[in-house]
């Protein structure tokens, strides 16, 4: 006698809240919240390296009318999820007051920069630039540490392949921003 498999009841994960997020230790993971889902975003020390020198110099070419921000910021998007692109840069006029808030941002920075790891799905850059374009963006660059390759997005549906010979400007945001592509994966 054969018997019929039964299903069984997953427990239902609970929802995590923006302050819960927050409140997450400062351990060095990478953190967002996903369709009300924690998501802990693997980076590894090349991943590291290649967003610190993408960090050193943005900062060098920043300007007091831009806020440059590591991963450890979240912004709140539109659909209320919580991302944290690896370097981002928002005009200071956006900003309440002009300032920096202890909390999350609302809305995409004008800017968003993710280096898209190799255990990553194709779809899974493609959605973040869809949100951060949805919430507010002005431009998005997916930096192919595998390829030495830049994707610039200036739309949701407007892409330009930088590859590593080829430079890569701050446009209006950061006018003093000048890399070769290769530069940033070395």
């Amino acid at each position: 006698m054969r018997t019929m498999p039964t299903a069984t009841a997953r427990p239902r994960r609970k929802r995590l809240t923006e302050r819960e997020l927050l409140q997450m230790p400062s351990d060095g993971r990478k953190y967002e919240l996903v369709n009300g889902r924690l998501q802990i975003v693997p980076t590894g020390a090349r991943h590291g390296e290649i967003v610190s020198n993408l960090i050193g110099r943005l900062h060098t070419a920043k300007t007091p009318t831009v806020a440059l921000y590591s991963e450890a910021v979240g912004f709140r998007m539109r659909n209320g999820n919580i991302r944290s692109p690896d370097a981002s840069v928002m005009r200071r006029e956006r900003l309440p007051d002009g300032v920096s808030p202890d909390e999350f941002v609302d809305g995409a920075p004008d800017l968003a920069v993710e280096v898209v790891l190799p255990s990553e799905r194709a779809a899974e850059p493609l959605q973040k630039v869809a949100e951060y374009f949805e919430s507010g963006a002005q431009e998005v660059w997916l930096l192919l540490p595998d390829r030495r390759q830049v994707y610039r997005y200036r739309t949701p549906l407007e892409v330009q392949s930088l590859e590593a010979e080829d430079t890569l400007t701050g446009g209006d945001l950061l006018p003093e921003f000048r890399v070769r592509v290769g530069e940033l994966f070395e």
